[in-house]
């Protein structure tokens, strides 16, 4: 069982930064494929960002050049970094784990997910 905890969310101006970090419990994390997602009011949930055990990425054209996806194996944390944000990006951002050796780009490809944490950018 992993649980896992968002943090990092906030109220940012558009163009701005915000970084998003997550815990992950258990001792065999750095086994576990890592993704982002998120969800706006009244839209489906939207991949964002995924990132393999040995830290192969992969981002949707939505977010590619502006968001960045890494992982720390010693502090059980994978890390959302998000550049030059927009209105558009606004959402609830979950993280999500699960075994594997690739990265996943589907939701429901993932075990365990996190509470989310809300995104706003303000125009």
């Amino acid at each position: 069982q992993v649980q896992l905890v968002e943090s990092g969310g906030g109220l940012v101006q558009a163009g701005g930064s915000l970084r998003l970090s997550c815990a992950a419990s258990g001792r065999t994390f750095s086994t576990y494929a890592m993704g982002w997602f998120r969800q706006a009011p009244g839209k489906e949930r939207e991949f964002v960002a995924t990132i393999s055990r040995n830290g192969y990425t992969y981002y949707p054209d939505s977010v590619k050049g502006r968001f960045t996806i890494s992982r720390d194996n010693a502090k059980n944390t994978v890390y959302l970094q998000m550049n030059s944000v927009k209105p558009e990006d606004t959402a609830v951002y979950y993280c999500a784990a699960r075994r594997g050796n690739y990265y996943y780009i589907q939701g429901d490809d993932y075990e365990y997910w996190g509470q989310g944490t809300q995104v706003t950018v303000s125009s």
